[in-house]
């Protein structure tokens, strides 16, 4: 009688997962969202931290501040395009890259005014429509280069501005929403290349913890 009672239990339960399995795959993106947050949340009024990603901080666009982009860029300049070539994957480098090259006019971090600056890019990145066209002017700040010799820009979209005519750096509406705090670029859509080199030394004077 106890064995068959341990049966029948045995078999409602196994009768039920695919019910409990499917209720989970059910589950709208934005509620899976929603729950990782709220575990997060969870955890950090615990006073417990997150496990760091494996690799480089990568900051999260959108929730990114000046003084993150500093500490994470290993070059910041202005200048032009020159040149744009796509190169193969060869023995020595495994993964098919974009290699772009500037005439530095400004240096902040990395780079020298006058000189010709190649970049390798992965070409992922620049599928994903991360492209520099020739006698394009833009501001970067990019990562370190990686093993591999590659860089990207830090968070994505925001550490890329556009430079105009006059010389001037433009900042987009994600930049504004993410730099008001910033006492030197904070509230300006155009700026001129010393304010950035202004606001990137107090960032670097000040310090800043994650």
């Amino acid at each position: 009688m106890r064995g068959g009672r341990c049966g029948l239990l045995a078999l409602a339960i196994v009768m039920m997962m695919p019910a409990r399995v499917r209720a989970q795959t059910e589950q709208s993106p934005e509620d899976f969202v929603r729950a990782l947050t709220r575990g997060a949340q969870a955890l950090a009024i615990e006073g417990k931290r997150l496990p760091r990603p494996v690799g480089p901080a990568r900051p999260v666009w959108g929730t990114t501040r000046f003084p993150q982009m500093v500490q994470a860029a290993g070059i910041i300049f202005s200048g032009t395009v020159t040149g744009v070539a796509r190169r193969a994957a060869t023995r020595g480098q495994t993964i098919e890259t974009v290699a772009v090259t500037f005439h530095v006019e400004q240096a902040i971090r990395g780079a020298t005014p006058g000189e010709e600056l190649t970049i390798s890019q992965w070409i992922g990145l620049w599928s994903s429509g991360q492209r520099y066209r020739v006698g394009e002017r833009v501001l970067l700040f990019l990562y370190p280069p990686s093993k591999l010799g590659l860089t990207s820009c830090v968070a994505a979209p925001m550490g890329r501005f556009a430079v105009d005519a006059a010389g001037r750096i433009l900042l987009t509406s994600e930049h504004l929403a993410a730099f008001r705090g910033d006492p030197v670029l904070g509230g300006k859509s155009r700026a001129v290349f010393s304010d950035f080199a202004l606001a990137v030394r107090r960032a670097s004077e000040e310090g800043w913890a994650p």
